[in-house]
């Protein structure tokens, strides 16, 4: 990996901030973060595997590329009409409690970029991915992360359609620190191959991601084609996990902390689950699986319940040729929402499934329980190769980027936000 030198130069004094709210320039929301980045790993190589666009805000734009003439003129006119920014959307706006009643003031962020040449999301990313001290960003959809529950599989195809093209014709070729993974609608398995052929091999495009939030069984015949051609590609296959209140199950949960705990573990347990006991990794094994947003406490408890009852009933799993949880530490992990209460605890769970080499650092920027990298970098029992590992390489191996230091020194980017320290 090649060093970067870096600067530091002389500040002007500390000036107070306007409140943060979600119109507050990036770069003074996370000047702790820079000054942290400054502080303790200027030098590392940091990849954020999963962070947010808010698609909403520039849904005219994704409503625009879709194909389908009826979709686009029924969705335009949502946009103008009753539905707003979530036309063919179905997420539910007045149940959405991610800012706690407004409180955390950088969620979804609207900040003012008029008049700087480019797109505005490029731009906001941009100060982002700088003030975190990010070499590369991996961007995912926001609102759209609901549609596998949608009650229209074509809504979700034409949307991925036109998400895979926004993201490869108008973002992605703006920045080449900024990275995707394509939308795979897999409600519609033919729809998958076809994006997987159609945009698989565009500059930028790193990885393919499903929703984790469906009820589709990842193991069934209709998505072996999808496979077999995400196995060629050589490039990973991630779940990102959501939530969904309206799950009959997470009905009883009466508030949003208690939903939000166990959806968002509870649809990467049930897809881990079904991948390996139907030994899905012995029919597909160059595929490398990666599982996203869900923290990390699950990891160990669902290693050791599927270890214990494939050997109780190993005639249930007969294309295995190994413990469950062996198949699971050759998966991939990303930090995101890292559980911290009990260090011992994390530690032991890091331990459990390798995280040295099989844990991704992931910021989830700009939503409201995001890791800056020193959650990382500040773990009192992983070792410096371990920190540069979870927050850089294990990435770089992952998805092949190359590890030259691409971000500017902390402390130049400190200077462009004069008195902020």
């Amino acid at each position: 990996m090649s060093e970067r030198p870096s600067s530091r130069s002389d500040r002007p004094a500390i000036r107070e901030l306007a409140q943060i709210g979600n119109r507050s320039d990036t770069r003074d929301v996370l000047a702790h973060a820079t000054a942290q980045a400054e502080q303790g790993y200027d030098d590392y190589f940091v990849v954020d595997i999963d962070a947010h666009v808010s698609e909403d805000h520039f849904w005219d734009e994704v409503i625009g590329l879709i194909s389908n003439d009826a979709w686009r003129l029924f969705g335009e006119s949502g946009l103008s009409g009753f539905a707003g920014s979530n036309a063919l959307l179905n997420i539910t706006p007045g149940l959405s409690h991610q800012s706690v009643g407004g409180r955390i003031g950088h969620q979804g962020r609207k900040e003012p970029v008029e008049g700087i040449p480019g797109h505005p999301f490029v731009t906001a990313a941009r100060r982002g991915m700088d003030a975190m001290g990010l070499d590369y960003q991996v961007v995912f959809p926001s609102a759209m992360l609901l549609l596998g529950m949608h009650p229209q599989p074509e809504i979700e195809v034409v949307l991925a359609e036109a998400f895979n093209r926004w993201m490869t014709e108008v973002i992605l070729p703006l920045d080449r620190r900024l990275k995707g993974m394509l939308y795979l609608p897999y409600n519609t398995p033919k729809a998958c191959e076809e994006m997987v052929a159609r945009f698989g091999d565009r500059d930028g495009i790193i990885g393919y991601t499903v929703c984790s939030t469906r009820n589709n069984p990842v193991h069934s015949d209709v998505y072996a084609r999808l496979y077999a051609m995400i196995q060629e590609s050589e490039k990973p296959l991630a779940f990102h996990s959501g939530y969904h209140w309206g799950d009959p199950s997470f009905a009883q949960l009466n508030r949003f902390l208690t939903m939000h705990a166990l959806s968002f573990t509870h649809y990467n347990q049930i897809h881990v689950s079904n991948w390996i006991i139907n030994a899905m990794p012995e029919r597909f094994p160059r595929i490398k699986m990666l599982w996203v947003e869900s923290g990390l406490a699950w990891i160990p408890f669902l290693m050791q319940r599927l270890d214990h009852e494939v050997l109780m009933r190993p005639s249930e799993a007969p294309g295995l040729t190994k413990l469950p949880s062996e198949y699971m530490k050759e998966m991939w992990y990303t930090t995101q929402p890292m559980e911290r209460t009990n260090l011992e605890l994390l530690e032991a769970t890091m331990k459990a499934f390798n995280a040295e080499s099989q844990l991704l650092y992931s910021s989830d920027w700009p939503h409201w329980d995001w890791d800056a990298p020193s959650t990382i970098v500040r773990l009192p029992f992983l070792s410096e190769p371990a920190k540069r590992n979870i927050l850089g390489l294990n990435a770089a191996r992952l998805f092949n980027l190359p590890t030259e230091h691409i971000k500017p020194a902390a402390a130049d980017v400190l200077a462009t936000r004069p008195g902020v320290s």
